[in-house]
């Protein structure tokens, strides 16, 4: 085999391997988890508690005294009492949507969310992307809930 040859050889594996580890990247990317976290964190809610939305009406920081682990993330709560709250219903205080902004679920998409832009809307908590766009879903909420209820999962899959 010429070096040419070999050279021409090498180069087609190492394009095949390149072209392979971004296709397997890519797919890993596109799927998203279940709740949001960031990207390095592993915080539900940026660490505030999901529970004082609905006893306070206020969003309130968590603290690492009181946490525990649903569905891949740790939670964090202000007191004993709420984090067992939480653990007898999470479905009752988990916000919508993993936690993801519920004004970008329903346009199909996927956004973080702050958690000091709330909304409790039927006894669910739903949290948007900013204060611009949290107005934004006030002024259809009802609407945006249903389209971003039939979105969801399917957006982080």
């Amino acid at each position: 085999m010429t070096k040419a040859n070999r050279l021409s050889l090498a180069t087609g594996i190492w394009g095949s391997l390149i072209v392979a580890l971004t296709l397997m990247f890519s797919v890993q990317v596109m799927a998203k988890d279940e709740i949001y976290t960031g990207l390095f964190s592993d915080k539900a809610v940026s660490g505030y508690d999901p529970v004082a939305y609905f006893t306070e009406g206020q969003s309130v920081k968590g603290s690492d005294k009181f946490t525990t682990r649903y569905k891949g993330a740790n939670w964090y709560f202000k007191s004993e009492e709420h984090k067992k709250l939480f653990l007898d219903n999470p479905e009752k205080y988990a916000p919508q949507y993993g936690g993801y902004c519920a004004w970008a679920v329903a346009h199909g998409n996927t956004a973080s969310a702050d958690p000091n832009q709330w909304t409790i809307e039927d006894g669910k908590l739903y949290l948007n992307y900013n204060g611009s766009v949290q107005k934004k879903w006030l002024k259809d909420k009802k609407n945006l809930i249903n389209e971003a209820d039939d979105n969801w999962p399917k957006v982080i899959n």
